[in-house]
């Protein structure tokens, strides 16, 4: 039986240093702003290295993290969609390098190359997935559950990226808002976590171990919030 060969990833840089117009890259300091909610929905932007928080304020100016993205992610798809403004903030967690990708440029990339179109619908696809997959996680599961559900993903473990303990930039703070409970619950469970050897706090920094996916996955008992 013949097997086929193993195509090598998509690189999105490779792609677009083949095309001379409509995107351009800059670099951003950790906390400085990428776009504001409210302003306008006249592009995508792709993180190539680094990570970005995305923010929600309400009407009444409250402040709540909604995801974090990056790297190899996009952001501001709704864009194409029609929306006219920003629904959300991104701001840079870390140092990063992003690229602004102009909309009507990218909706032509999108219809003229399909392997680029594959892997932006898969990129939208995983995106719809992981989505539903943070709506259960936040009706079923306690808030240990979903703080070490959220710092897998934020490790990028179960998608091949980090096999080696990978550092966090992130608050407990954050955290907190990110899966809907307090920031005295999530030092709480924190501490435990590392009892357990599942995360360290290194220089200031945190790493999470493979061994925290396990646990998730293997769903310990937890203490009921």
């Amino acid at each position: 039986m013949q097997l086929r060969a193993k195509h090598p990833p998509f690189d999105v840089m490779v792609f677009l240093t083949k095309r001379t117009r409509g995107w351009t890259t800059s670099n951003y300091r950790a906390n400085q702003i990428v776009y504001l909610q409210g302003e306008p929905a006249d592009s995508v932007f792709y993180v190539h290295k680094g990570k970005v928080k995305v923010s929600v304020v309400s009407a009444r100016g409250k402040e709540v993290v909604v995801a974090i993205r990056g790297p190899d992610e996009f952001c501001g798809e709704g864009a194409l969609t029609g929306e006219l403004l920003r629904l959300a903030t991104v701001t840079a967690m870390t140092p990063c390098e992003i690229v602004r990708l102009d909309k009507e440029n990218l909706a032509s990339h999108l219809h003229d190359d399909a392997e680029f179109a594959d892997y932006f619908l898969h990129h939208l696809l995983t995106r719809t997935a992981r989505v539903e997959a943070d709506l259960v996680d936040q009706l079923f599961n306690s808030s240990e559950m979903r703080l070490a559900r959220a710092l897998v993903l934020l490790a990028n473990y179960g998608n091949g990226i980090a096999p080696e303990p990978t550092p966090i930039p992130v608050s407990q703070e954050t955290l907190a808002e990110m899966i809907g409970t307090t920031r005295s619950r999530v030092n709480f469970f924190m501490n435990k976590f590392r009892k357990l050897g599942l995360i360290d706090y290194y220089n200031g920094k945190l790493e999470v171990h493979k061994a925290l996916l396990d646990y998730v996955l293997h769903e310990h008992p937890v203490i009921s919030d």
